[in-house]
């Protein structure tokens, strides 16, 4: 089977999924470097200066996105760790049959952090409902000396939550024509 044969809605959705994630995930590899740059500006103003209250909370901050935003492409490059003692030996369809069955656990738990990042993303921009209409009240700050808003950050979560489970979904359409005995 080819992919003519596969429903043609599927593989836009597969192919734009990809796209997307293979560009947040070239954006999200150079957070390293922003990283890298935020520790060393710690390392030099504790040596030379006086210490900068903001380095860490944006060291962390950094590493946050570079992880959840960097998710979904490592998903599509194959790069997360799996057991193999039994995976690897499969055929190409026996392992899109067990990817098949598990994306659906991957899809429940990524469904359930989309949610609890929603409620905190909502809290953190003070979200509340008026009549039927959403206002946003007090933004919330971190406790710390630096007192960042921290909407930012759990936006990014989110995002990349939902990115994630995009591309969970184009993974199991992937599947689905490796079964039909379709490559996508």
């Amino acid at each position: 089977m080819t992919a003519a044969s596969f429903p043609q809605p599927l593989i836009a959705f597969v192919r734009l999924v990809d796209r997307m994630n293979y560009g947040v995930g070239r954006f999200a590899m150079y957070l390293l470097f922003a990283l890298m740059a935020v520790l060393m500006w710690s390392s030099i103003s504790k040596a030379f200066f006086h210490p900068s209250l903001w380095t860490l909370e944006m060291a962390q901050f950094v590493m946050v996105a570079y992880y959840v935003l960097g998710g979904p492409y490592a998903m599509q490059m194959g790069a997360h760790v799996r057991m193999d003692l039994f995976y690897a030996r499969q055929s190409p369809k026996t392992r899109a049959v067990w990817d098949g069955f598990t994306v659906f656990a991957v899809a429940f738990y990524l469904a359930v952090l989309i949610w609890g990042a929603a409620e905190s993303f909502g809290y953190s921009i003070g979200l509340t409902w008026v009549d039927g209409l959403p206002q946003i009240g007090r933004l919330e700050r971190s406790p710390t000396a630096w007192r960042p808003y921290l909407w930012p950050i759990k936006l990014v979560m989110l995002v990349g939550f939902a990115l994630m489970l995009l591309q969970a979904l184009s993974a199991f359409v992937r599947d689905l024509a490796t079964i039909r005995g379709a490559t996508i």
